[in-house]
């Protein structure tokens, strides 16, 4: 048997250390570009990048201005806005300083002056980087890469629809809900949270609230209360829900800190309701017998305003063939408008889907009633078939 010589390595282990290298390697980029994606990584990738393509434009600017004009040095400079940091965006900006300085020296011997660099110019690209300056400075005090900033924003707004989604319901009923932020935006004042609850789940719970202010302004609010109201659902009794929120809101010490709320109570084998208010606008019962459209109005104040509120109930029952709707000011009171003449245009429009239902009424109701209302606008119905 040949002996080995001192030091020598098998082949086997050889090829093990070989691939424990390798694994390394590869943990550490992937590693390296999920910090980056989410940008707790370094920028030099994104910074050795843009130094690169700052000598390159002002190559071209050189040799052709009139395609290739010295304003071009604006580009590398919003890129370096959105994907660097501060520090970093500095660097950049001295480089995009002295490729000016290169352009103007180089474009001054030309005789008819084209594309030469002139003080509008030095305008353009230094009002170009103070914006990407103070840009990188507010991500980088919020904490919110641009790489992920709108990725978040997506997360946040598909936070509230799914939390806004209606569970579904047994056979012989039907329930839609349409929200229609203000302005168009993604984010709205208004919100719904629901839940099966008590025995076998055979009791449906909806909260319907609308938070002060509208829109943008009102939509940060919104989601921390529907976490907030969505815990708080199903774990209280129903008459402890509305005691427990306003005690929430109050303790957060919001300057526009109130908002309107209805809770509705419905036992899904008998058809028999209770709804709470906090300050919120009626709710709506079609009485299918006498073909009648009858308020449902609770008394309760305000949520957020005062400790200590009382929230007193109102019983009902939908029989076979009625409908409820819950809704917020925002659909049927504008300031050239009437609550009551609101509501009525509201109960008319709804008569229409008597006869063929109400598939699909919710956002055509919206439609037609408050299409143009600059205002959050939620419309929740129930209907037993």
């Amino acid at each position: 048997m040949a002996l080995r010589r001192a030091g020598s390595t098998p082949p086997a282990a050889r090829l093990l250390q070989a691939n424990k290298a390798w694994h390394r390697v590869r943990t550490s980029m992937r590693r390296s570009a999920v910090d980056y994606f989410r940008g707790g990584g370094s920028d030099w990738v994104a910074l050795g990048a843009l130094l690169l393509t700052v000598p390159a434009l002002t190559f071209a600017t050189v040799v052709n201005p009139l395609w290739c004009a010295p304003e071009t040095l604006a580009l590398p400079v919003i890129a370096g806005g959105l994907l660097l940091r501060p520090a970093s965006l500095l660097a950049l900006y001295a480089a995009a300083a002295v490729a000016l300085i290169v352009e103007a020296a180089a474009l001054a011997e030309l005789e008819d002056g084209a594309g030469a660099v002139t003080p509008g110019t030095i305008l353009v690209v230094a009002a170009v980087g103070l914006s990407g300056l103070l840009v990188a400075q507010f991500r980088s005090r919020v904490g919110v890469p641009w790489r992920r900033g709108g990725t978040m924003l997506f997360d946040l707004r598909e936070r509230i629809r799914v939390q806004s989604k209606l569970p579904a319901l047994p056979e012989g009923w039907h329930r839609e809900m349409s929200l229609r932020p203000a302005g168009g935006q993604s984010f709205s004042g208004d919100f719904v949270v629901a839940a099966r609850t008590g025995a076998d789940a055979r009791t449906l719970e909806v909260v319907l609230t609308d938070v002060s202010g509208k829109g943008m302004d009102a939509g940060s609010r919104a989601l921390l209360l529907s976490g907030a109201f969505g815990g708080l659902l199903g774990s209280l009794p129903p008459h402890e829900f509305l005691p427990a929120a306003n005690g929430y809101l109050l303790r957060q010490d919001w300057d526009e800190g109130f908002a309107t709320s209805v809770h509705l109570v419905l036992d899904l084998d008998t058809g028999d309701y209770e709804l709470y208010s906090a300050g919120h606008v009626p709710a709506l019962q079609r009485d299918a017998g006498a073909g009648t459209w009858e308020e449902k109005a609770a008394d309760g104040p305000l949520l957020g305003v005062y400790d200590g509120a009382a929230f007193d109930a109102v019983k009902g029952s939908l029989r076979r063939g009625d409908v409820l709707m819950l809704f917020t000011d925002g659909l049927v009171e504008t300031p050239e408008r009437e609550l009551d003449e609101g509501v009525d245009r509201l109960t008319g429009e709804a008569d229409r889907y008597v006869a063929g239902g109400f598939e699909g009424a919710a956002w055509h109701l919206i439609e037609a009633v408050a299409k143009d209302v600059n205002d959050d606008r939620a419309l929740l119905l129930i209907c037993r078939d």
